[in-house]
């Protein structure tokens, strides 16, 4: 689908907003000892931000997996993001797909918590980025 410039500015707006929804469902979350569902909130933040800088850039991705990829080859590989934010957004698709589909995984609050800033950090950087 070709957008033009203001509805591509328009969905990369409504995929961050729902990228900042998604952080402020975590922090409900945990306020509650939902800790899988805190997983699954970050991963769903940082997937909403990468998609919103997708699209702003003019990339089109279908898949989880092809999101992570694009961000990697677009956004680290080419220094605008971090080895350690693309570790970070590997480390939480692995939490959010072992706590959605894997009984036996307990995520803690001793796991989730230390990710707070570094989700917070990420949705702000790319915040910075997209109203560039």
């Amino acid at each position: 689908m070709r957008l033009n410039d203001e509805e591509r500015r328009i969905i990369v707006n409504l995929e961050y907003e729902r990228a900042c929804t998604c952080l402020k469902q975590a922090e409900g979350n945990a306020s509650m000892d939902f800790w899988d569902v805190v997983a699954n909130r970050f991963y769903y933040a940082v997937f909403h931000a990468v998609s919103a800088l997708l699209i702003r850039d003019g990339y089109n991705v279908s898949t989880h997996r092809g999101t992570l990829v694009m961000f990697g080859q677009h956004y680290v590989k080419t220094g605008i993001f971090t080895a350690d934010a693309s570790s970070l957004y590997v480390k939480l698709q692995t939490m959010r797909e072992k706590s959605d589909y894997n009984c036996v995984y307990i995520t803690t609050a001793e796991e989730m918590q230390p990710l707070f800033e570094p989700v917070r950090e990420f949705l702000a950087k790319v915040g910075t980025l997209i109203k560039e």
